[in-house]
C-alpha cells in the first residue's frame, strides 16, 4: 500500500476518474463500449383504471416489442407505492442510441395495434411524462427481474458544470 494512493497503479485498476474536457459531461460519463439509450415513462393513471391499465400493458407491450424489427427492449414495468400514487413506470432500452429510438418511434407510428393501444390507454391516463437516460460507465446495466421487487428512483439536481465531479465522487 502506498501513501500516494491517488497516483498508484493498483488504485487505477478500480477507480476511473474523468477529466473535464470540452465534450458534454453526459458523454464523458456514459459508457463508450455500448450505445444504449434508455427511456423511462411515467404514466399517472386514473385510480379506477389502474387494474385495467396494467392488464392492457401486460398484454400489448411485450408482444409489440418482442418483434426483432424493433430495436428496443422492455426492461421493467411497475407501479409506484410511495410518492406518486396510481402511477405506472416503464423502462425501455434502445440498442443503438438515438437512431434506434427514432427508428422504433417511426415504426410504431405505422403499427395499427400500437395506435389502437394508445387510443385505449389515453382514456385511462391523467398525465404522462418521458425522460431519456444515458447509462453511466460506473453502473451496471439494468436487467429484467421476476417477482415483486422494490426500486428506488432518485433525482439529483446538480449545479451546471459539476456532473463530472459528482460522477467521480460516486
Amino acid at each position: 500500500y502506498s501513501q500516494e494512493a491517488e497516483g498508484s497503479w493498483f488504485r487505477s485498476l478500480f477507480v476511473h476518474k474523468v477529466d473535464p474536457r470540452k465534450d458534454a459531461h453526459s458523454n464523458l460519463l456514459s459508457k463508450r463500449e455500448t450505445s444504449n439509450l434508455y427511456k423511462i415513462q411515467f404514466h399517472n393513471v386514473k385510480p379506477e383504471c389502474l387494474e385495467t391499465y396494467n392488464k392492457l400493458t401486460e398484454e400489448v407491450l411485450p408482444k409489440l416489442h418482442s418483434d426483432p424489427d424493433y430495436p428496443c427492449d422492455l426492461v421493467g414495468n411497475w407501479n409506484t407505492w410511495y410518492g406518486e400514487q396510481d402511477q405506472a413506470v416503464h423502462l425501455w432500452r434502445f440498442s443503438g442510441g438515438y437512431p434506434a429510438l427514432m427508428d422504433c418511434m417511426n415504426k410504431l407510428r405505422q403499427n395499427k395495434e400500437y395506435l389502437d393501444f394508445r387510443k385505449e390507454r389515453s382514456r385511462m391516463l391523467l398525465s404522462r411524462r418521458n425522460q431519456l437516460l444515458l447509462e453511466f460507465s460506473f453502473w451496471n446495466e439494468p436487467q429484467p427481474r421476476q417477482g415483486p421487487n422494490i426500486y428506488e428512483l432518485r433525482t439529483y439536481k446538480l449545479k451546471p458544470g459539476t456532473m463530472i465531479e459528482w460522477g467521480n465522487n460516486w
